[in-house]
């Protein structure tokens, strides 16, 4: 995509007081940012201390900008790209932009999302493992969210068995959130693709990460949820699935330990794991029924 184009998009997304979604509806109608920009730019009461903008000094400023990001190895696109992924671009909570290191690649539309929680049992993650090489070695895309717990073990399990992961994160690119992971986050970067939808300095905060969950949950063809409590935040991104027309596959522990678990096990589109093997042959069963999105 037009550089110029993508400075419009992100010069609207900070400079309008209108909300995100609604500047990125504004912009997908229009199929350019720049034709739409004066209009989102304009604010929609007008104050007596108003004063006209540089468009032109603010474009070439954010141009720079977006310039120096791909010096540091980061790359951006937005929802008017078509590279933009495709799976994610059919939910209603896409974000306007991602940021990357690493490659995006077709190989991804067989993806699957493998998450749980931070302070895991040694069982909770044997079975993180477990799963996550199985899902490797049989040629699929594995996400995680790169926290401590689950995802770093799921993380860990794919790149040790030579395959792609992809770690969806809550920070800007710029940060390592947990700090301990820093040099995972780079070999996933080197190897796979970490993928943010916020601001390369911006940090952790208790609202990024339901966020992530989102997109998570809309890059993927399912999610596993391999070990969560009560209150943990995989259980936002299991519901969204399900919102997302996505399949959720929930281990035993899960359903026997939450009571959004038990619940969850009785919707549709939900499975109940009993090893490795279950989880591919319904997926093998569910990829035979999705639509080819690679040449939409």
């Amino acid at each position: 995509m037009d550089r110029r184009e993508q400075a419009a998009l992100l010069l609207a997304l900070r400079g309008s007081s209108r909300p995100w979604p609604e500047i990125t509806v504004a912009i997908e109608e229009a199929g350019s940012a720049l034709k739409v920009i004066d209009y989102l730019l304009t604010p929609a009461q007008p104050t007596l201390d108003h004063v006209d903008r540089d468009l032109e000094a603010e474009l070439a400023g954010i141009e720079q900008e977006i310039e120096s990001w791909s010096s540091e190895g980061m790359r951006l696109i937005t929802v008017l790209d078509e590279q933009y992924p495709v799976r994610l671009m059919l939910v209603h909570q896409r974000p306007p932009f991602l940021i990357y290191r690493g490659s995006l690649d077709l190989q991804d539309e067989r993806s699957v999302a493998v998450v749980g929680s931070r302070a895991a049992s040694q069982h909770g993650l044997h079975r993180a493992r477990g799963l996550a090489t199985a899902l490797a070695q049989a040629g699929w895309t594995v996400l995680s969210g790169l926290a401590s717990g689950v995802d770093t073990a799921v993380h860990r399990a794919v790149l040790d068995a030579g395959a792609r992961t992809v770690a969806v994160i809550g920070t800007g690119l710029r940060r390592n959130y947990p700090a301990e992971n820093a040099e995972l986050q780079q070999e996933i970067g080197r190897t796979g693709a970490v993928l943010s939808q916020f601001w390369p300095d911006s940090a952790p905060a208790k609202h990024h990460f339901p966020m992530r969950n989102t997109v998570m949950s809309g890059y993927a063809v399912a999610t596993v949820v391999v070990e969560a409590g009560e209150h943990s935040g995989t259980r936002i991104q299991a519901r969204v699935a399900l919102e997302h027309g996505r399949h959720v596959f929930l281990t035993p522990e899960v359903v026997r330990g939450t009571s959004w678990g038990q619940a969850m096990a009785e919707r549709p589109n939900t499975t109940v794991l009993e090893n490795p093997e279950h989880v591919l042959k319904v997926l093998d069963e569910l990829t035979t029924e999705l639509p080819d999105l690679i040449h939409l």
